[in-house]
C-alpha cells in the first residue's frame, strides 16, 4: 500500500538513573510517546543515536549520553475517509470506542480496498492519518461484531499497544456455540496458520501460546450461550478454540462442523444453527486504562439483533 512519511525530531539525555539498562529501554522511557517497538526499529536504522554514533538496541547506557532522535513515520496515504456511518459509544481527545457491525471490514486489504472501519474513521477525524493504521491497534473479524478501541493520539496508541502486549486490556466476547457444554473452561493450545489451508488458522504444535476462557450462560438442546475471555489475541482464535473441543460456533463458515448427537437435536433448531449468516459472536464489553487518566475504563456494545433473534429463537425449544 503506498506510504508517506514525516519527520519525527526529539533529544534527551540519559542520566544516572538509567546507567546499566540497554538502549531501548531507556528510549522508552525518555520518548514515552513512542512505542518500544518502533523506538527499536529507529535504532536499527541508525535514526535513533547516542551521543551522534549509530548504536545496537543492547548498547548499555552509562549516563550522561545524548540520546538523539531523527526519524520518519510512515503514515497511510492511499485510505481515502468515506463518509461511513459510526455507531460511537465514546470519543475523547485520546480514543475513539466503537460498534462495530458484523459485515464490516477492520482496515484495506485484498478484496476489500475501501470501504472499511479504517475509511470511516479518516472521515470522522481526518487526524487520524498521522497515526499508524489511522489509530487501530487490534482488529475483529469482518463478521464480529462489538466493541472496538482506535487511538487518537500518539501517547494513546503507545499506551493502547503496550496493554495489548502486556495483556492488561480485557477483552469478553458472547458466542453461541454448538453443543451442550456442561461447565465452563479453559482452552490453551497453541494457534498458527493451517499446515494445509494457509488461509486458516489451526491448533499446531508449532504455533505461539494462546489461552480463552468460557463460562456457560445458558444452555440448549444443542447449542450453549457462552461468555468468553482472552489471555491473548491471536488470529481467529475464539472461533479456531472452541472448533477445537468441538464445539464450534454457530454460523461459521470457515471452522464450523457437524452437530454431536443430531438425531436427539430438533431439525429446526440443526437447521437455524446452521443458517445463521455469519460466526455467533460479538465482543460485548472492553476494560483499559486510559491514557490520559490512568484510570480503568469499561466500554460495552449491546448485543446485536441477530443473536438477539437467534437466542429467542433456541429459548423456544426449551421444555
Amino acid at each position: 500500500m503506498p506510504q508517506s512519511s514525516e519527520t519525527v525530531r526529539d533529544s534527551a539525555q540519559a542520566d544516572a538513573s538509567h546507567a546499566g539498562m540497554r538502549l531501548d529501554q531507556v528510549a522508552a522511557l525518555l520518548f514515552p510517546e513512542h512505542s518500544r517497538a518502533r523506538l527499536q526499529k529507529w535504532i536499527s536504522k541508525g535514526e535513533l543515536t547516542v551521543d551522534g554514533k549509530l548504536s545496537k538496541v543492547t548498547y548499555r547506557i552509562n549516563g550522561g549520553e545524548q540520546l538523539c532522535l531523527d526519524a520518519r513515520t510512515e503514515l497511510q496515504v492511499s485510505v481515502v475517509p468515506q463518509d461511513i456511518p459510526l455507531n460511537l459509544i465514546h470519543a475523547d481527545p485520546d480514543l475513539i470506542v466503537v460498534n462495530k457491525p458484523a459485515g464490516l471490514v477492520v482496515h484495506p486489504a485484498a478484496g476489500n480496498p475501501d470501504g472499511t472501519l479504517q475509511n470511516a474513521l479518516l472521515h470522522f477525524d481526518p487526524a487520524l492519518a498521522n497515526l499508524p493504521r489511522s489509530g487501530i491497534v487490534h482488529r475483529l473479524d469482518k463478521d464480529t461484531s462489538g466493541v472496538m478501541v482506535v487511538a487518537r493520539s500518539l501517547r494513546a496508541h503507545t499506551s493502547l499497544v503496550d496493554q495489548l502486549q502486556t495483556r492488561t486490556m480485557s477483552r469478553r466476547y458472547r458466542a453461541v456455540a454448538t453443543g451442550e457444554i456442561v461447565a465452563g473452561g479453559t482452552v490453551n493450545a497453541p494457534i498458527g496458520r493451517h499446515p494445509r489451508d494457509r488461509k486458516r488458522m489451526a491448533v499446531v504444535h508449532s504455533g505461539k501460546p494462546a489461552v480463552t476462557h468460557y463460562r456457560v450462560l445458558k444452555r440448549y438442546p444443542g447449542a450453549t450461550y457462552l461468555e468468553v475471555a482472552l489471555e491473548s489475541g491471536r488470529t481467529h482464535q475464539i472461533r479456531v478454540h472452541m472448533a477445537h473441543i468441538g464445539h464450534s460456533l454457530a454460523g461459521d463458515p470457515v471452522y464450523g462442523r457437524p452437530l454431536k448427537n443430531r438425531k436427539k437435536i430438533p431439525a429446526e433448531l440443526v437447521q437455524r444453527l446452521r443458517s445463521f449468516p455469519r460466526q455467533a459472536l460479538h465482543a460485548f464489553q472492553l476494560t483499559l486504562v486510559h491514557p490520559a487518566s490512568n484510570q480503568h475504563h469499561t466500554y460495552e456494545a449491546p448485543l446485536p439483533a441477530d443473536l438477539q433473534t437467534l437466542l429467542a429463537e433456541l429459548d423456544g425449544f426449551i421444555a
